[in-house]
Formats: structure tokens, C-alpha cells, sequence
């Protein structure tokens, strides 16, 4: 990936201090190489033929490093492949126009001269030098070039007429007046005594040719002045004495940055990211300057790696050649951090490494920006290489790392660093995207939620992290998979945890939600299990670091909310309306309650969206969701019942046993008293049961309607929601999802039959016993038995009977007309056992009293159309036996009282009956029975008997 140009980190040796430029730098850096080679030609280096080189160097050993070796004559470069720099495939090194400006491209034939076009030096100033070192070995004969001051003699060798122009000349005088400011005053070798004039002396010299040029002849004064006090300053030592050497050129950092501008002659001029074939040769010239420069291999292994370092970053990181060489410079450079504890080299190293750290970290904490799967092998180099920088730092050079020596395993440390940075940016990028993209899309319909966009990233990410970088990482770090996808499973949780607290209720977005975290779980903790499986603990710390979602905690929790809200809604609907439900038959054709069929609807609708929730775990979670509607509806089912009365609502209280003769002439006055008594009796029980019109009998016919519509309304609903269940889960068994839900609608069944029941009993008593009492308990028999008969009370009964076939459904008329029979009977028995005083019997009554009971089975069979007479006749039972009673004799029935009386409660022949009690199930067998037919017997013998026996009154 190329980075641009702004991201060159800058100089590890700082600023000079001493305006030169990078031209100078490289002039008098390639003014000290030719010194240091000892050249003594006079003439610049010119284009020799190969024949002619050959010619006149016959006896040159090929090996020996010098400038006027033939280029040709090059092996395979051993430095290129111990640094494992590729062999170009053809040769271009130094071909190009002529620094001088001649235009004409020329290929270097000697490494002299290839050297001198690798610095951009001209044929002309190569010339000038040479001449100038001439001169000074002529005038110095046996002074080794490290006895001299360079800048200096070169100063006195030279007249303005010696170059093109007087400003080029005097640029000259300056540059090498400034070489001398930074090498004897801002960077000397030794540092200046306070008390040393000679530094001062200097400084006023070289500000003086700023102005105006120095006159440098052998006499002048200015010269001598300078000479002295340059070589005061160059031949100090650290004992005080004169030292034969000069320093003038070794002093930190401009040793460091002259020398920079030798070893960036080993590139190529016409391709900066390649290194030249000859770059063996070259550097054996270079290390010639050594003593001049002060530098030995330690130092220049680690300048080298700076060089081919900063190259690589300057030309846009597009040799990953030059990253190797660096790197395995870095080896040696270990090495030697390891054999030397010298401070000047630990400053330099820590400035080096620093940079170089600085630069490669920033590319690792944000590694998925720089590095992909067509780079992955440039991020193993940047990581070794990064490692290794911090290991020598940590072990040589840092304080604050030596601290934690120790403690930290560096690589780990570092790698670890890296990755939980590298993911975290990464993490955060996908989210502004998502972001970002979620803004411009907001028209769009049924758009993923931004969290499960960004589970479905991450999911990427980590894939990606596990198959691109953990490989390369794994080197280092055991573990790197799992230190990623902990660091993503972190970086989630904490938006998914925001998430959370901000919800009220269940939705299907935020059970998309979740179930997407839940999945991306999955994945990472995976990863994270794959990646430690050789690892000393199994991965046991990394898994600790992942602390669960929970997911399907949270979703148990939020659908458990869902059910609830639903519910209550439900519950407060139920409320609301039942209150305002009319059970009018013409609501609908149905003839059931509005209300029943909204609250199915709601119910319905509820289920559907339970199982549109977008979880998996429907079935665990439905028995709360059903037990809550099941007791909604159940609700409903009580309320819909609920003050319509039961079975003994509507039947009279029984009156105590008395004795009356018809034809006494208080039964007109007794008959007006008992009728009234029996209208008060009843009077607040009608108040109580239909003190509105929502309990009549054609109201009571739409709830009863109601009922039977949910009771089977309840066995589909039950199938929807199997079949719901098949669904979202195929391999579910019936058998297990029933145990799993419980009785489905377990209460509303229950309370359905009964409300069924209860209805049914409390509409066939009400038209019976209250609707229809006029003609049955106020006018059935009363007075004379022949006039008084059942005719009325069927006729009205008919019409009774025939709003409830209307009205009730096929399937619960049958059950509703029996229950009017049953009561029917009932009434009947009550008016003949229970009627009062103001009904009286003879045995002759019988035949009319069993034909009016024929009269009423005939009515309910109805020439076959109604009930079966199989029916008919096996609820008809009872009153049959009891009529049997009404047909005995007095005498008989007498007998009979007596044995049925001491079978039941043991008393002797001699001993006064009991009086049974009124139990009101009436029984041909029963004691109470017996004897209220003889308390309605119209004859003497009864009458007789009663007041012996219970002392009842022979007439009121």
C-alpha cells in the first residue's frame, strides 16, 4: 500500500544547526570519500573503453576495492543477498545526464565514477577536488588524510579563477566555512572549554565571510588566523594533549548525516527503490571514511538500516525489499546492542529505533488500514521488524521498559497491543459506516437494524482476522485470534449493552437484534476456542475476557415483558367492553357477542405475532404467553356469566308443611295471602336477576351462543399455534409441545363447560320458574284441579321453547330445551309437592294430574321433531314414580310413609313418627315426598292422620 510522501518520519540526528544544504552535505561527504581513498590522478574521471581499462590496468586485482575498478568486472553482490535484496534484471546504475548538464546519457564504467554520479556530482567539481587533494598531498607529503582538516586545506588550494564564476566561488568558501562551524563548534568531537578563545576566534572568522570573502593565500593573515584556531579545536584530545589525528568530521550528529549522504549512493539515481549491483564495492570505499567520520560497524549497521528504512518510506513503501534489508540489519544491530554499552551509540540506536518504531506502530495499531491479503507478507516484515526494534530498546537503551523487564514477554506485549488497537479502529470504522449508510438509506423499507448490520460485520472481521493477520501474528502472539475476537466481542458488547438499556418492549428489530449478537457470540467464541486448543490454559483467560451477552437471557426477559404488556391490554379490553356488551341476537347472524368474536380476533393476533418474533426459543417461552391469555379469556368466560343467576336462583323456597281443605270458607281469603306471600318471596330475587335487559333469555341465548363459539374456537386456536410451532421448528414433536405448553387453554375449557352448564340450567329455571310463574307456581292447580290446569303454562312454555330454537345454535338447543324439560318436571313436582295450601288433591285427581304430565313430555318430543323419547321418558322417571303416590289410596300411602319413615331413622311401631326433613329431591321413596302428598290429600283419613301424627291443623 502506498503511503504518501507527508508520512516520511523526519531526521533521527536532528538538525545541524548550520544552514547547509542536502548538496552541500553530499559535496563535502563526497570530498572526504576521495580523500579517504588516497586518489592521485590529476584528471577527472572520464569514460575509459573496457579494452582500454583493461590495457592499462593489467595487473589490478579485480577484488581490491578502488575507484577505477571496472564496473563490468562485479560479482553477484554478496551484500544484496545477505540482506536478501533481489538481483535487478538489467543494470541501469548511474546512467543518466551528466550532473554537469551535458544532457548526453553516459554509463559508468569504473565505481569511481559511478560513485560520483550516484551523488550528483559533476565531471568539473570532480576534477576541482582532485586537483585540490593533489595539491595538499604535494604540499604534505606522508600526512595521512585523517591529519588533516579537509574543509581547511581545500580553502587555501583555491582562487576564485579556479571556478566558473566569482559567486560560484564564493558559495564555495562558504559551504566549507560552514562545514567547520558544524563540525569544531555545533558538533565537536570533544566538547569546547569555556575558556578557550579559540571557538570565539572561529565563530568571528567564519560570520566575517559571510559578509566578505576571506583571502586565503599562504600569507594571508585572515588564513593564518583561521588555520590556527580550526586546528586548535580539530586536534584536541580527551587528555589535554595535541592529538596527531583531526576531529573535525566525527563529532554526533554530523558524522551521522555526512555519512547518510555516502550510503545513499549505494541507490540507484535513476531508480530510487533499487540498490545498485555495486553496492559491495561501494561500501568498501565508504568504510574507508571511517576514521574520518568516526564510525565503526555498529554504527554503520544501524545508519544502513536508518538508510534503507527511510528510502523505503520516502519512495512510497513500494520495495518491500528495502523493509527486508533494514530488517535483517536489525539482527546485527541486536547483536551489537548486546557487546557494546557505549552512551554516544545507545543515544544514536534509541533515536534510530524510536523512528523507526514510531512509524511502523502507527501502520500495526491500525494494521486492517494498511495491511490485506495481497500484502500480508510486507506486514510480517513491519511486525518483525517492530518487534525487534522494541526487544532492543527494552533491553538496552529504555528505562521505562527495563522496568517491566521482568514482567512483560515484549513481543507478546507489543503484538497484544496491536491487535486489541488495530481491531478496536477497525470495529469503529465499520460502525461509522454503517452509520453513515443507514443516514442515506432512511427512505429504504424494512431496513436491517444498525446492530445487526454491524453483528454481520464484525462477523467478517473476525473471519478475516482469523485467515489474513492471526497466521502472521500467531508468531508472536499464541493466541492472536483470540485476542482479536475478545477485543470485537468487547467492542459489541458495549454497543449492544447501550442497546439494551435503552429498550422498553419486545420488537422484531430488537429481537433481530439480539438474536444477531447471540450468533456473533457463537462465531467469536469459537474462534476464540479453535485458536487456544494448544495453548497452556485452553484458552481459559481469553474466554473469561468474553463476557456473555446473554442474548437469550435478554430476549427470555424482553418476550416475558412482550407477554405481559399483550396481556394486561387484553385484560383491560375484556373489562372495557364486557361493559358495554348488549348480547343483542342481531349484533350479527351468528347470534353470538361482538365482544367474543374481538377478543378471539386479539387473541389470534397475539399468537401470530409471538411467533413473528424472530426467536428460536418459541416453545420454551409460549406457556407464559398462553397461560396469560388463557386467564384473559377465562375472564371473559366469568364475566359473560356472571350475574345471569343459577339453578336456585329462580326456584321458590320451599313453604312448611300445613293442612287446608279447599272448601273452607277462608281459602278465597288464604289464597289472596299465599299468592301475595309467594310474590313478596320472589319479588327481590327478580331485581336481583333481571334488573336490566342484558339477562333475558334471548340475552341469556347470545351468551350461552358466545360460550359454545369459543369453546370451539379454543380447539383451533390450539392447532394454529401447533402448527405454529411445526414451523419455526420442524423436529418438534406433538407430544412434547403439549407437555412442553401444558393443556392448552386449560382454564377457559374448564370454565366454558361450566359457564355452558350454568347458563343453560339458569335460563331453562328462569323461564321456568320466573317467567312463566304466573301460570305455573300461581296458577297451575290452584283452587279446583279441573279448572286450573296445565294448558296455560304449556302454551306460554311453547312460545319460550320457540325463541330459544331461533336463537341458540344447533349445537347447544338440545342441551338447553332439556334443561327447560328437566325444569319443567321440576316445576311440575313443586306445584304438586310444594304448592302451598291453596292446592288440594283427590285420589280421582291423578288421571288429570297424568295427563297433564303426558301433555308436557308430548310438548318436548314434539310429534318427534324435539327431544328423543328415549330422553324424554328416562328424565321423566322421578315424576312417574311420584304420581304413582297421587293414585294410591290414603290408607295405602299411609302405610307406606310409616315404612319408608322407620327404614330411614329406626323408630318402633309404638313410638310418635318423625318429622322428616325437606330435603327438596323429591324421591317416591322419600319419606318428606310421602308425606307432602298426603299433606295435599283432600280426605279425611289424611287430614286425620297429619293432626295425630305432626299435629297439623284440619283446617287454617
Amino acid at each position: 500500500m502506498v503511503i504518501s510522501r507527508n508520512n516520511v518520519p523526519n531526521s533521527p540526528f536532528g538538525q545541524l544547526g548550520v544552514d547547509l544544504s542536502e548538496s552541500d552535505l553530499r559535496e563535502t561527504a563526497y570530498e572526504v570519500l576521495i580523500a579517504a581513498c588516497r586518489i592521485t590522478g590529476g584528471k577527472p574521471l572520464t569514460y575509459i573503453s573496457q579494452s582500454s581499462l583493461k590495457a592499462a590496468q593489467p595487473e589490478r586485482s579485480s577484488s581490491a576495492p578502488s575507484l577505477q575498478r571496472s564496473v563490468t568486472s562485479t560479482a553477484a553482490s554478496k551484500v544484496k543477498k545477505a540482506l536478501g535484496l533481489k538481483k535487478r534484471a538489467h543494470n541501469s546504475a548511474g546512467q543518466g545526464p551528466d550532473p554537469a548538464g551535458s544532457g548526453k546519457p553516459k554509463r559508468p564504467v569504473t565505481v569511481g565514477e559511478l560513485v560520483r554520479v550516484q551523488m550528483r556530482v559533476s565531471e568539473q567539481t570532480d576534477s576541482r577536488i582532485r586537483r585540490g587533494l593533489l595539491r595538499i598531498a604535494a604540499g604534505q607529503l606522508g600526512r595521512r588524510t585523517e591529519s588533516i582538516v579537509l574543509p581547511l586545506e581545500l580553502l587555501q588550494q583555491f582562487k576564485s579563477s579556479d571556478f566558473p564564476s566569482q559567486r560560484e566561488y564564493e558559495a564555495w568558501q562558504k559551504r566549507n566555512l560552514k562545514i567547520l562551524e558544524a563540525g569544531l563548534l555545533k558538533h565537536p568531537h570533544l566538547p569546547l572549554d569555556k575558556k578557550d578563545t579559540a571557538p570565539q576566534q572561529l565563530q568571528q572568522i567564519i560570520r566575517g565571510t559571510l559578509e566578505r570573502p576571506i583571502k586565503t593565500g599562504k600569507q594571508s593573515e585572515s588564513m593564518q588566523v583561521l588555520r590556527s584556531a580550526v586546528m586548535s579545536l580539530a586536534c584536541r584530545s580527551f587528555d589535554g594533549s595535541v592529538s596527531e589525528m583531526c576531529h573535525w568530521a566525527d563529532g554526533v550528529p554530523f558524522n551521522l548525516r555526512l555519512y547518510q549522504m555516502l550510503l545513499e549512493a549505494c541507490f540507484d539515481i535513476n531508480d530510487e527503490t533499487s540498490v545498485v549491483e555495486e553496492v559491495d564495492e561501494i561500501l568498501e570505499l565508504i568504510k574507508k571514511t571511517w576514521i574520518i567520520f568516526g564510525i565503526n560497524q555498529m554504527l554503520h549497521n544501524i545508519c544502513f538500516a536508518w538508510v534503507l528504512f527511510h528510502r523505503y518510506v520516502e519512495t512510497g513503501q513500494v520495495e518491500d525489499d528495502l523493509l527486508i534489508a533494514a530488517n535483517s540489519l536489525l539482527v546485527e544491530v541486536e547483536q551489537d546492542a548486546t557487546t557494546t554499552k557505549d552512551s554516544v551509540y545507545s543515544t544514536i540506536l534509541s533515536s534510530i529505533l524510536s523512528l523507526i518504531l514510531g512509524w511502523m506502530e502507527k501502520r500495526l495499531l491500525a494494521y486492517h488500514h494498511t495491511f490485506h491479503s495481497g500484502n500480508i507478507e510486507l506486514m510480517q516484515i513491519v511486525v518483525s521488524m517492530t518487534v525487534l526494534a522494541a526487544k532492543i530498546l527494552v533491553d538496552d537503551i529504555s528505562f521505562e521498559y527495563r522496568k517491566k523487564r521482568k514482567e512483560v514477554d515484549v513481543a507478546l506485549d507489543r503484538v497484544d497491543t496491536y491487535i486489541r488497537s488495530s481491531v478496536r479502529s477497525a470495529f469503529k470504522q465499520k460502525m461509522e459506516i454503517i452509520k453513515s449508510s443507514k443516514r442515506s438509506s432512511r427512505n429504504q423499507q424494512n431496513p436491517l437494524p444498525v446492530l445487526c448490520i454491524l453483528a454481520q460485520d464484525i462477523t467478517e472481521l473476525a473471519l478475516n482476522e482469523k485467515e489474513i493477520y492471526s497466521p502472521v501474528l500467531k508468531r508472536w502472539h499464541p493466541l492472536a485470534a483470540g485476542s482479536a475476537v475478545a477485543t470485537l466481542h468487547a467492542c459489541y458488547g458495549n454497543e449492544l449493552k447501550q442497546f439494551v438499556s435503552g429498550i422498553n418492549e419486545l420488537s422484531p428489530d430488537i429481537v433481530q437484534v439480539l438474536l444477531a449478537a447471540d450468533k456473533l457470540e457463537k462465531v467469536l467464541v469459537q474462534i476464540a476456542v479453535e485458536d487456544s486448543v494448544e495453548s497452556e490454559d485452553g484458552g481459559k483467560a481469553i474466554i473469561q475476557e468474553m463476557t456473555p451477552y446473554e442474548a437469550e437471557a435478554v430476549i427470555s426477559k424482553l418476550v416475558k415483558v412482550w407477554t405481559r404488556t399483550r396481556v394486561d391490554r387484553l385484560r383491560e379490553w375484556v373489562d372495557r367492553n364486557l361493559q358495554q356488551e348488549v348480547w343483542s341476537p342481531r349484533a350479527n347472524k351468528e347470534r353470538f357477542a361482538p365482544s367474543a368474536v374481538e377478543v378471539l380476533r386479539i387473541i389470534d393476533e397475539t399468537v401470530e405475532a409471538f411467533f413473528l418474533l424472530p426467536i428460536t426459543m418459541h416453545s420454551t417461552l409460549l406457556s407464559d404467553l398462553m397461560g396469560g391469555l388463557d386467564r384473559c379469556l377465562q375472564q371473559y368466560i366469568l364475566k359473560a356469566k356472571s350475574g345471569c343467576g343459577i339453578r336456585s336462583t329462580f326456584i321458590p323456597a320451599i313453604p312448611a308443611m300445613t293442612r287446608c281443605r279447599t272448601g273452607s270458607k277462608l281459602h278465597g281469603v288464604f289464597k289472596k295471602k299465599e299468592k301475595s306471600h309467594m310474590a313478596q318471596r320472589r319479588r327481590p330475587q327478580v331485581g336481583i336477576i333481571d334488573g336490566n335487559n342484558s339477562t333475558g333469555i334471548v340475552q341469556l341465548c347470545v351468551r350461552i351462543n358466545t360460550l359454545q363459539h369459543i369453546r370451539a374456537q379454543l380447539d383451533s386456536l390450539g392447532k394454529r399455534i401447533m402448527n405454529h410451532l411445526r414451523n419455526c421448528n420442524p423436529n418438534i414433536h406433538v407430544d412434547d409441545t403439549a407437555t412442553g405448553m401444558g393443556k392448552r387453554f386449560e382454564l377457559s375449557a374448564a370454565a366454558c363447560v361450566e359457564g355452558i352448564q350454568q347458563l343453560c340450567e339458569a335460563t331453562a329455571y328462569k323461564v321456568v320458574f320466573h317467567d312463566l310463574s304466573h301460570v305455573l307456581l300461581d296458577g297451575l292447580y290452584v283452587g279446583e284441579v279441573s279448572s286450573s290446569r296445565i294448558e296455560p303454562f304449556l302454551q306460554e312454555l311453547e312460545q319460550f321453547l320457540e325463541i330459544i330454537s331461533e336463537t341458540v345454535h344447533d349445537r347447544g338447543r338440545t342441551r338447553v330445551i332439556t334443561d327447560v324439560m328437566k325444569a319443567s318436571f321440576e316445576g311440575f313436582l313443586f306445584v304438586l309437592l310444594a304448592g302451598g295450601p291453596s292446592r288440594a288433591f283427590s285420589r280421582q285427581d291423578s288421571d288429570i294430574l297424568e295427563e297433564d304430565f303426558k301433555s308436557l313430555m308430548d310438548l318436548f318430543w314434539s310429534n318427534g321433531d324435539g327431544l328423543p323419547v328415549d330422553l324424554i321418558n328416562k328424565l321423566s322417571i322421578n315424576v312417574k314414580d311420584i304420581l304413582r303416590l297421587f293414585h294410591s289410596d290414603t290408607d295405602s300411602l299411609i302405610e307406606e310413609f310409616r315404612q319408608v319413615t322407620q327404614d330411614s331413622y329406626g323408630s318402633s311401631s309404638k313410638a310418635r313418627l318423625p318429622l322428616p326433613p325437606t330435603s327438596g329431591q323429591w324421591s317416591s321413596t322419600e319419606p318428606n315426598t310421602i308425606l307432602r302428598v298426603l299433606c295435599h290429600r283432600n280426605d279425611e283419613i289424611a287430614t286425620k292422620f297429619l293432626k295425630k301424627t305432626y299435629d297439623l291443623p284440619k283446617k287454617l
